[in-house]
């Protein structure tokens, strides 16, 4: 096991990685991201930003309110420690509007790549509104 690996499983309490190379960051809320097929350190750190940003902002997989909160707030919470970030509930709706599902993995390289700079999302983000504005019916 890497120290990037030992990094991300402290990120994450009671996170596991599975013997197919999963790691787990929440069991009960399948919150993961595939490992065995990072080379390096920079692939899973987009990674994390592309799979488990949903979760730190959005993802609401139980029915209480409370503990949708405090799901969020793990995700964030890991991440953060993991990126040695201090990125809040609002930016990782950035990030996850722009990076998750891996939708744009250069730009996820890129926004790693600047120390996190969101100028990077915001160019992509305003690109898109123009492009989009001459398509409006």
């Amino acid at each position: 096991m890497t120290d990037t690996e030992h990094k991300l499983l402290k990120a994450f309490p009671r996170s596991f990685i599975s013997e197919f190379g999963e790691f787990i960051a929440h069991d009960k809320a399948n919150e993961y991201l595939i490992l065995k097929n990072c080379a390096d350190d920079l692939d899973i750190k987009c990674k994390v930003l592309e799979w488990l940003s949903r979760g730190a902002c959005k993802t609401a997989p139980f029915r209480a309110n409370k503990k949708n909160e405090a799901f969020n707030n793990f995700m964030l919470s890991g991440i953060n420690e993991f990126l040695c970030t201090e990125f809040t509930r609002e930016d990782m709706r950035d990030i996850y509007s722009t990076l998750g599902n891996c939708v744009n993995h250069e730009k996820t390289i890129e926004f790693i790549e600047s120390g996190y700079d969101f100028a990077v999302l915001s160019r992509d983000r305003a690109g898109r509104r123009q492009e989009g504005a001459g398509n409006e019916h």
